[in-house]
């Protein structure tokens, strides 16, 4: 294996036929050997049917993107090997059941797995055939039985023994075709960028996590309701989007650390309570899982189209955080950051992912998350009267959370004065706006101890690449083989001008690189004076790959 490619393995299907957990499984026998993974998936919007894979990409490197060629091709249906045949770099490195696949028209190569076969003699059910055909991709890459078996007992408890025997039936059957060596390194655990989300709020003290499923942001929904008795959380499935963020700013307001997660769809439902809770300085985090638009669009694919969306949602003027991470890492540290400054500012924030961070599995290294600042909450200290909307130099006003005894706490849609009265006075008004806007200056100077944008690759270039989000690792993967700066702002409200221009330093051509049509980032910076001279733009649901990128990217710089 060369240690600049890797292994790249894609293995296909019908929907609703096991072919995610293939992968999974996949990736922890790489995983096991100490490579770095990353995993994509693609899938219909159906439950059953259709075609759906999974790219698993193993690298001694860092990765967080697959590649457009593969080295194996694992085939269980038609479809499978005709849609994917031309991405082989070795045209017989394809695993099929000849009973499913007819391979006419190409050479008579590849390994014939009769898994059909199998599974009859062995009394297994239709939906191991997967396991079979994993047996023989092992035996194909030279990877121990013993090695299959260990992941396959953590995985697929339920009927271990009959997955173990059709799994060993598939790598008998197999040829070896080449050697997958240990590399050496660390043993890393494999967390999807939503896992890392979670993990993240959790850290930052989240008591409740409330959420109407909408892909992709539904895996976190699932994965804290399964954790839910280890961290003593409440996680609670409303009717509706709108139910879901009211429900919050009412836990918000009895002191309960809260996020909500949901996508384009259901923030739109979401816009009238995120003003509410604007209004009545309510601490909430919002997870907005990007997926293709308007409307519907294409449900189970991905995009960044959410970027002005979540910095102008809601009627009125009022301060909101917004951040995005491009790797589990970054999702795991800025949630917890997010919850923090919600809190300690009485704002929401916005996580802004999408589907290629949020269902992507990468490989998590908590040695190289940044120290996670604790933020004290400005509690009320009990001297009379309590005044809800106290206005104080920052615009924090202190907290107090019903039964507190002595305090009348009042949470107002409407203007209000300090104490949470209605008004229409146009002298409070102003003043109680400008308290609520207030707040930014200060946010501002405390994000000056975050490094709120990244640079990466070749600092000397005067050609750099301009992303956010999930485009981190292609970008940084193409710039290190190109030789160009990369510039990854992380925070967008406050929009950090003073880092950003740091980062320009020597820059004389920036290069916008985003999965939307009208370069939502390009735009953004014009407003503080800064400006892409070119812009690559991709909004078909797909995400790029490194070769794809590097291809457009030379394209434009000849």
């Amino acid at each position: 294996m060369e240690k600049e490619s890797g292994l790249s393995v894609l293995i296909g299907g019908k929907a609703g036929f096991g072919i995610d957990k293939s992968g999974v499984i996949i990736a922890r026998i790489l995983s096991e050997l100490g490579y770095r993974i990353y995993i994509y998936r693609d899938y219909p919007s159906i439950i059953r049917g259709g075609h759906t894979f999974s790219i698993i990409r193993a690298s001694r490197d860092k990765v967080a993107t697959h590649q457009d060629r593969v080295d194996f091709l694992l085939a269980l249906d038609q479809d499978t090997f005709n849609l994917h045949k031309d991405k082989l770099k070795k045209e017989c490195f394809f695993i099929y059941d000849p009973e499913e696949v007819k391979i006419e028209g190409v050479s008579a190569c590849g390994t014939a797995i009769e898994t059909g076969r199998i599974l009859k003699e062995e009394g297994a059910p239709e939906i191991m055939r997967n396991t079979c055909i994993i047996g023989a991709f092992c035996r194909s890459a030279g990877i121990g039985f013993k090695i299959l078996e260990d992941i396959l007992r953590r995985e697929l408890p339920k009927e271990i023994d009959l997955n173990l025997k059709v799994a060993h039936r598939g790598f008998e059957e197999a040829k070896e075709l080449l050697k997958v060596e240990v590399t050496g390194l660390q043993k890393l655990p494999l967390l999807s960028g939503n896992q890392a989300v979670a993990l993240g709020l959790i850290r930052g003290g989240l008591n409740t996590y409330i959420a109407y499923p909408m892909t992709p942001a539904s895996p976190i929904l699932h994965f804290l309701a399964d954790i839910a008795g280890d961290f003593n959380l409440k996680v609670i499935h409303p009717e509706s989007e709108v139910g879901v963020m009211l429900m919050a700013t009412g836990f918000s307001y009895m002191g309960e650390k809260v996020a909500v997660g949901t996508s384009g769809g259901g923030f739109c439902l979401m816009a009238e309570g995120l003003s509410f809770a604007g209004m009545a300085e309510l601490p909430v985090v919002i997870v907005l899982g990007q997926r293709p638009g308007p409307s519907t669009g294409l449900p189970t694919y991905s995009s960044q189209t959410e970027l002005h969306f979540a910095l102008n949602a809601g009627q009125g003027d009022f301060l909101r955080f917004v951040v995005a991470p491009g790797d589990p890492q970054e999702a795991y540290y800025w949630s917890s950051v997010a919850l923090n400054i919600s809190w300690k500012y009485q704002i929401p924030s916005i996580i802004l992912t999408d589907k290629n961070l949020g269902e992507g599995i990468f490989n998590f290294d908590i040695s190289s998350v940044e120290t996670i600042k604790d933020e004290s909450l400005p509690l009320w200290n009990k001297s009379a009267p309590y005044k809800r909307y106290l206005n104080t130099e920052n615009g924090v006003s202190p907290l107090a959370f019903a039964p507190e005894k002595g305090a009348v706490i009042k949470a107002n849609s409407y203007e209000h004065d300090e104490s949470g009265i209605t008004t229409e006075d146009p002298v409070i008004t102003r003043a109680m706006q400008d308290k609520r806007l207030r707040k930014e200056e200060y946010l501002s100077k405390d994000m000056k101890g975050y490094e709120t944008v990244k640079v990466y690759g070749d600092e000397s270039s005067r050609t750099a690449l301009l992303c956010w989000g999930s485009n981190k690792g292609v970008c940084v993967e193409a710039a290190q083989r190109l030789g160009l700066k990369v510039i990854q702002p992380l925070v967008f409200s406050p929009f950090p001008s003073d880092k950003f221009a740091k980062a320009l330093t020597g820059v004389k051509r920036l290069i916008s690189v985003e999965d939307n049509a009208t370069g939502q980032l390009a735009k953004l910076i014009r407003n503080y004076g800064f400006k892409a001279e070119d812009k690559i733009l991709k909004y078909d649901g797909r995400p790029f790959t490194p070769d794809g990128l590097e291809e457009e990217l030379r394209r434009l710089m000849r």
